[in-house]
């Protein structure tokens, strides 16, 4: 089993910033890609990024430029830095691992970007 705790979320102003942090524990022999998904209320969830296990980057249109993901492999944890965040970037945003043929999910954060 993996286990993934997420921190970093919050409420933060138009333009501001924040950054998430997603760590991973428990029976782990290989991490594989890990993303960050959002939510927002009445929406589906979506994907905002992923990172794969050499580093290579996807992001969704509407956070390229401003979104950056990266991990830190012997930490077992993924970030996402949040700059010039804008109110539609207001969900909660999860963190996914894929791990042993499966992937997890964390418990999620709620970031809120109003003024």
């Amino acid at each position: 089993q993996v286990q993934l705790v997420e921190s970093g979320g919050g409420l933060v102003q138009p333009g501001g910033s924040l950054r998430l942090s997603c760590a991973a524990s428990g029976s782990i022999f290989i991490i594989g890609a890990m993303a960050w998904y959002r939510q927002a209320p009445g929406k589906q969830r979506e994907l905002v990024a992923s990172i794969g296990i050499s580093g290579g980057t996807n992001y969704a249109g509407s956070v390229k430029g401003r979104f950056t993901i990266s991990r830190d492999n012997p930490k077992r944890t993924v970030y996402l830095q949040m700059n010039r965040l804008e109110p539609d970037d207001t969900a909660v945003y999860y963190c996914n691992v894929y791990s042993g043929g499966r992937g997890y999910w964390g418990q999620g954060t709620q970031v809120t970007v109003s003024s």
